[in-house]
């Protein structure tokens, strides 16, 4: 009983740091896809592990619906951890740190955004992704940790104050659930402008 405590506890601390850290660029960052899909552009979304069923589970809430209230059609949004016959292929004829970039150089366009999600902030497919989505005047988002190699490329950048992987990733979810409501907001209400 004392562990489940005790995460209960940090959670609830990290909280309160990640409100601080965090309101800004959840804005921002929902203000910037929210132009995207105004401009007819999409969003490419990958990580690995947690953070790839992650990729899958944000593409989902932007392709279907996450307000039952709001009746809209479908954002493009694509999850570049979905397709394992494209990652295996990728990571068989090439290497595995190939894996994201080669989709975003296949699928990615000018004004697209790439979004990182990475715990570490360290993957080195997701750094190799950003750095093509760059190269192709992509704009680019990580979800990650504070003070990592990921944020330092990104345009834009979500940091959880945490070095406990678990809490990360419990925020992460937060994070992107907060932007799709948000984004859906701003493009089909009038609530999801700032005051």
């Amino acid at each position: 009983m004392s562990l489940i405590s005790d995460r209960i506890k940090e959670l609830q601390n990290l909280l309160s740091d990640f409100e601080k850290n965090a309101s800004e660029p959840l804005f921002s960052i929902s203000e910037a896809i929210a132009d995207t899909f105004k401009s007819g552009n999409k969003i490419l979304i990958c990580g690995n592990g947690g953070s790839a069923a992650d990729a899958q589970h944000f593409a989902a809430e932007f392709i279907n619906v996450f307000s039952k209230e709001i009746n809209r059609p479908g954002l493009p949004a694509i999850s570049l951890a979905s397709d394992t016959s494209v990652i295996t292929a990728i990571a068989n004829d090439n290497n595995f740190e190939q894996i994201f970039a080669r989709q975003v150089e296949a699928l990615g366009n000018m004004n697209d955004i790439l979004i990182v999600i990475t715990t570490s902030g360290s993957s080195i497919n997701c750094i190799k992704a950003l750095q093509t989505a760059k190269n192709l005047r992509l704009k680019t988002i990580a979800i990650t940790r504070s003070k990592t190699e990921v944020s330092l490329i990104s345009d834009l950048s979500i940091e959880v104050p945490s070095e406990n992987t678990q809490l990360i990733q419990a925020c992460h979810l937060f994070a992107y659930h907060t932007i799709v409501e948000l984004v859906e907001l701003i493009l089909y209400t009038s609530k999801g402008v700032r005051t």
